[in-house]
This record gives C-alpha cells, structure tokens and sequence, in this order.
C-alpha cells in the first residue's frame, strides 16, 4: 500500500477455467467505470492482481452494496423473459423483480427492461421473432434505438452484415447456448445476489478462492465452466450435478463486454463485410492431446485469450481487445496455427507475455464448451525458425482446405495433423528436433498428395502442385548431430541434369521442373522412376541404385562420358564412419527414410561459400572411428562419381546387382576385375559375407563419399604407391 492505493491478489481468478479469465476482467471493468478510474489489473503467477483504492474490505464491500451491473437484455433469443409462456416464466419473473426494485443500482438495467419493451410494440412483436426478416429487423431497432449504454453487450452478441447478422462465438448465438440464455440466468443471479442478498457468503471464494460452504446456486454455466455444467464424469463420482457460484457467473458477463464484435471489409475479397472479433481465428484441431479432426470440424470457433504481466488501465485493455489483430505477414491469421506462427514472429501487440488457447467445441451431444488447448508464451525475441515457414504460405493454405474437405483422403487428413502439430511446437521452441518433425511433416504431406490423382490434379486444375524447393536453411537449423540425419541428408543432395534428384524416385514429380519456383506434377503418374514403396529401407535403396544405374545408361550413349560417373553424385557427403554404423546396422532405418524424404524437399546449396558452410556443419572434427569392411571399399571405388587418381572407372550395374542379391564373393570378384582393367591392382578379390550384410552394402553404395575419404578406402583395398597422398578426413570437397 502507498498513497490510499492497494494491491490485491485475487486468487480466485485465473487462466482457467474461461469463466474465472472473463471474472478477472469483469471485477477490473466495474471497479474502472464505478469505484475507480485508475484502476490498473495484470496477471502473475497464474492469478489477477487488482490495484486500485479499495482494499479487499472495501473491493467486498463495493460489491455487495455499489455495483450497478450491466444491462444484460434481448428479445431475440429463447428464454427472453419478454414473452408470454412457461419457457418464458422464470426469466420474466426476474426481469419484473428487477423493473420493480427501488435499489439505484438498478436504473440503467431498468432502463434497459423498458426500452426493450417500447421496441417490441412498435414493431408489433408479441412473441419470439421467427422469420429471418422479423429478426433481422429486431435487432436492427435494438442496435438503432436501445441506450447507449447497452451498445457494449449488443457489440458483444450480434453483428449486423448488410443483409444478414453474425454471432461472436464468446457468448453462443445472440446470447444464447443451446436452449439455456444467458440474459435470463444473468437477470436471475442478480434478484438473488443483489434484491434478495442470498449469496453474501459466497463473495470470498469468488474473489479469493476462499472456502466456503454451499456457495453453488443451481445455475448452468454456458460453456464458460464445463465442470460445472454436471452429468456424467464431472466429478469424482459417476454423476455431478450443476452447480456454480453466482457471482463467477454474473462477473465473467460483466467481463464479456470488453470483447466486441465488429463489422470490417475484406479488402482482398469481394465480399461486402465479414466479422471481427477479438482474437478469435478458425479452429485448428491440433496442440493438445484429444485433437482430432472431428474436433476441428464440430467447433464453433477458437480463440486465444491474452494474458499481461505489466499493469495496465481498463482504457488500454479496451484499445488492446478492441484492436485484437495478430497479423502474419501482413495478414490477419486465419486459424490456430496461423495464430501460433504470428505470435512466434512477434506479430501481436507488444505488452502481451502470453496467450491462453481455447476451442469452443461440442462436447456431451450438442453442448458447447470452452476447452482449454494450451498455453504459447509470447517469445522475448522472435523465434526465427518460424520464420522458415514464410515462403510456403500459399501451398499449406491449398494444403489444408483440401486435406479438410469432404472427400479428402484419410492420409491427407493425418499428414495435416501432424504437420500443424509440429508447427505449433516449432513456434513455441524453435529447436532443431522441432525443425526436423516440421520437415519431416512436410515430406508426409506431400506424399499423400503425391499418390492421389484427385488432390494433384483438383477440379477444373485446381490440385495441388509438389513443394517448391526449400531453403538450405531447413538443412543447417534442422541437423540435430545424429548419423541418421547426416546419411539422409548426403542421399537426398543426389541429382544428375538427365535423370533428375533423388526425390523423383519417391513421387511423380516432373524432373524438368522440379528446380522452378512452381514445380510440376509428371503428366505420367505411373513413371518406371517411381521405385520407392513400402519395403524396407534396404530394398527401396537398392531397387533407387539399380534404377539410377539403368537410366544413366540409357542417357549416355558415349562410354567415356563423364556423365556415366555421376548419377551417385550428392551436394553433400557423408563420412566412412557413418557409411560402417549404416552397414552394421546401428542406425534407426524408420529415421532414415523419414529424413530422407523430407530433405529432399531441400535446395541444397549451390555456390562453394554456402556448401562449404554446411559441409563444414555437418562434418565437425570427430573422434577418430573404424572404416567399413574392405569389401564394401572394393565395391564403392566401382561407383565413384568422380574419377580415382585422374581415372575414371565405369559403373558396372552387374556388380551392384550381385550385392543386392546378397551375393558378396561374385559381387567382389567382379569389383575386383573391374578395378583391375581400370588399372589399378586390388590388394584383395572375393570377400565372403553374409547375404544381409551385403544387401545393407549395396544400399550404401548409393550414400555420397568425399574424394579424400575415396582416397582412405583406395590405400585400404588397392596396392597403391607411396606417392599418392592422403586428404585430411574432413576436407571439403564441393563437386561444382
């Protein structure tokens, strides 16, 4: 305390549940425009702290006896309390109580009551609105003619669009959830909280969390506090009834009037107007543990509540709320995972160190629920990993309203999941395994568009093209310092100029485009390069080595061409000691091909500066580790896609494919005379070796080597002079 100012912690309001955030923000209005204007409110240690002149005695007091709550009124819903009926009667009861109290804190509510009234004789309204005309004109009156002081909640429930109104998700339809109103429930707790005084008592737990015996009134909470909305598992019982605490009820309304809907134009549509509400995007359903696609598609909306550590006025919440714009890239976001992008971009209000997420979804049958999807702090510094995701804006938009559709595939449907998952962990982290799923996502979605006609070809050419080539960036952020990683990453870097990149063994895409800005689908889905399917890691490299060996032989008619050497040729390399943990089988093949696929999505580097930089990233000093076995030298040295002491030797298919056989003696014998009528002199022939072994060597025949580690294999299995020098282990070698 300073100065006749006090700070109070007000433990009983929190992040969660919804209904405790909007109290928080309810007590901070009605203390700002009734008690006191300076009032300033934050957030700590997942509580509200409140700063103003009323100690907690006075703040109690304020509320028993001075509050003069909102005007909470409308005929256009169910359960109006303006209409005759039974459905009618215990919301027109209260609203007769309230018109005929003498308390002053009533005026502007009665006002309110009265005002209403006049409109429904006027347009000669007896009964609930019906028609879509009759609505549309009653909430025309209510917008044009109730006092101003209403407006807040009449922005807060309805907008009106031209022709047509929309309804803010915060409170349900109008102010209704279901067949439950919330005028009418707020307009009885108020006969019972302030007329008849029965919840004294219960002020303590609202404020402070306190305990406090038989403080639940039997009213439902709308979607607000889904434990307290009862049946079954609400409890530690089978059944729960319903039961909340009146005043959370009464002051998360009175909090809801800081959110206010409002009418904008799209100026990159042609549509006359759409609606605006505060923080509020299209549901994504992923970030939390129930996520499933029926979740998305049963929400009403999902909306990310912030939260401030700094003290702050109700005047610059009202401007905070009332802007409400989290923009990505100069747009607004559209759903969750836009949302998450943009905060990790720091492309919100500053002032704000967190955001509580929300999904409004149908849960026990039809009712709507504020559920909780998680927590994302608003970073210090922007999380530029995100920032990784900027250039495939278009494709991911086409990505996800097809993979959402009716028809879509079930795959799409999984890779969508996945991949927006993995977005919203690498805005909140931004670390290299979270960069790697993001990848590794994008490969997954790519390939279930690649394997169906309808999402690569669409309606009326509307399908969806592959990726366009990624930044090497992914590459360098995304290395997490595994072999699995440096071994996908040399096998992906794989292209020839005939017979194209690695990737195009894995899906049709047209090897003639594939390097544009706006890459192609092959006119021919069903494309003899497509050799990947769903063998192991082992079988689909082999069957990629004996296709690239079949087709660069088919491009070169010259013998001596030097084309003939580099179908095996990568951008990046991978080091002996890796290609030995690959052979032995001490790697994870699933993480192999998972990477695999996604890093051919990559542009790897293409002048000396860049690769160079990554190669030496990639290629830090180890510690020195054993080489692979002499006979996969022998064989690797008749697969070089460059030439060995100024020779070329010239690929022999048969060998590789003695190898994949598992034939290891007739697979080295005739590596042997290969490099012997290259002119060298193998130091030895034959190797026996298990059929598995061997396969797991052909495979590697297609991971890229460096020339110096060409060199260590050749002094291991070839009599070589003492002339013939030795590169350092990890030289970089750019084969440009």
């Amino acid at each position: 305390m300073s100065g006749g100012t006090y700070t109070i912690n007000l433990k009983g309001c929190s992040p969660t549940p919804l209904a405790h955030y909007l109290k928080a923000l309810g007590i901070l209005r009605i203390v700002a425009e009734q008690a006191d204007a300076n009032a300033l409110g934050w957030w700590k240690n997942d509580s509200f702290w409140l700063q103003s002149k009323l100690d907690e005695e006075a703040l109690i007091r304020f509320l028993l006896e001075s509050y003069a709550p909102s005007p909470l009124v409308g005929p256009w819903g169910a359960r109006s309390g303006f209409f005759l009926g039974s459905s009618e009667k215990s919301a027109r009861e209260a609203l007769e109580i309230i018109l005929a109290s003498k308390q002053e804190r009533f005026i502007d509510f009665q006002s309110g009551i009265v005002g209403v009234k006049e409109i429904l004789t006027d347009l000669g309204l007896t009964e609930k609105a019906e028609s879509d005309e009759d609505k549309l004109r009653l909430l025309r009156s209510c917008r044009a003619r109730l006092d101003d002081k209403l407006l807040k909640w009449l922005d807060s429930v309805y907008v009106l669009l031209n022709d047509t109104r929309a309804f803010p998700p915060l409170l349900g339809t109008g102010g209704n959830e279901g067949s439950g109103s919330y005028m009418s429930g707020f307009a009885q707790q108020l006969v019972s909280v302030i007329e008849k005084r029965e919840w004294d008592h219960a002020i303590q737990a609202t404020l402070f969390d306190s305990p406090s015996a038989n403080s639940k009134d039997k009213q439902t909470p709308g979607h607000f506090l889904p434990e307290a909305a009862g049946g079954s598992n609400a409890t530690a019982g089978f059944d729960g009834s319903v039961g909340l605490n009146p005043w959370d009820y009464i002051l998360a309304l009175e909090g809801c009037l800081l959110f206010s809907a409002s009418a904008v134009k799209q100026l990159e549509s042609h549509d006359e107007g759409t609606m605006s509400f505060p923080f509020c995007v299209r549901p994504s359903g992923v970030g939390y543990q129930s996520a499933i696609l029926a979740d998305e598609a049963s929400a009403r909306a999902e909306m990310w509540f912030p939260l401030w550590e700094c003290s702050i006025s109700l005047g610059e919440i009202e401007h905070l709320l009332g802007e409400g714009r989290v923009s990505l890239r100069n747009r607004k976001a559209r759903n969750g995972v836009d949302f998450a992008r943009a905060v990790a971009s720091l492309g919100v209000d500053r002032g704000i160190t967190e955001f509580h997420r929300y999904g409004f979804q149908q849960r026990n049958g039809l009712s709507n629920f504020a559920i909780p999807l998680g927590r994302f702090r608003v970073p210090k510094y922007e999380v530029e990993s995100a920032a990784l995701l900027n250039p495939l804006d278009n494709w991911l938009d086409r990505f996800r309203r097809a993979a959402t559709g009716k028809d879509a595939p079930a795959r799409a449907g999984r890779a969508l999941r996945q991949l927006e998952s993995s977005i919203l962990n690498l805005c909140q982290r931004g670390e290299a395994a979270d960069i790697q799923a993001t990848l590794i996502a994008l490969g997954e979605a790519e390939a279930s568009v690649a394997i169906s006609k309808d999402l690569r070809e669409g309606s009326m050419g509307s399908g969806i093209n592959p990726l366009p080539l990624l930044h090497s960036d992914w590459l360098l952020k995304g290395y997490d310092g595994s072999c699995e990683f440096r071994v996908a990453a040399a096998m992906a870097s794989i292209m020839h100029d005939s017979i194209g990149p690695f990737r195009r063994h894995l899906e049709p895409v047209d090897h003639k485009t594939w390097k544009s800005k706006y890459p192609k689908w092959a006119k021919d889905a069903t494309d003899p390069a497509i050799v990947w399917g769903s063998s192991s890691l082992t079988s689909n490299l082999c069957a990629v080595l004996n296709r690239r060996l079949v087709d660069v032989m088919k491009s070169c008619k010259d013998q001596n061409s030097s084309e003939l050497l580099a179908p095996l040729r990568g951008r990046l390399v991978a080091s002996l000691a890796d290609v030995g943990r690959f052979i032995s089988g001490e790697v994870d093949d699933d993480r192999i091909e998972a990477l695999l696929k996604a890093l051919c999505l990559v542009d790897f580097p293409q002048s000396k500066e860049v690769f160079a930089k990554v190669m030496k990233h990639l290629l830090a000093p180890r510690k020195q580790e054993s080489l692979p076995t002499g006979g996969y030298g022998l064989l690797k040295l008749c697969f070089l896609p460059h030439k060995l002491n100024e020779m070329g030797i010239v690929m022999t298919p048969q060998i590789a494919r003695r190898a994949m056989l598992g034939d290891a003696a007739e697979a080295t014998r005739l590596a042997a005379r290969r490099l012997t009528a290259s002119g060298f002199v193998p130091a030895v022939e034959a190797t026996p070796m298990n059929a598995e072994r061997t396969r797991r060597i052909a495979a590697a025949l297609l991971i890229p080597i460096s020339t110096s580690d060409a060199q260590k294999l050749a002094k291991r299995v070839l009599r070589m002079s003492d002339s013939v020098t030795e590169k350092e282990p990890n030289e970089i070698v750019a084969n440009l």
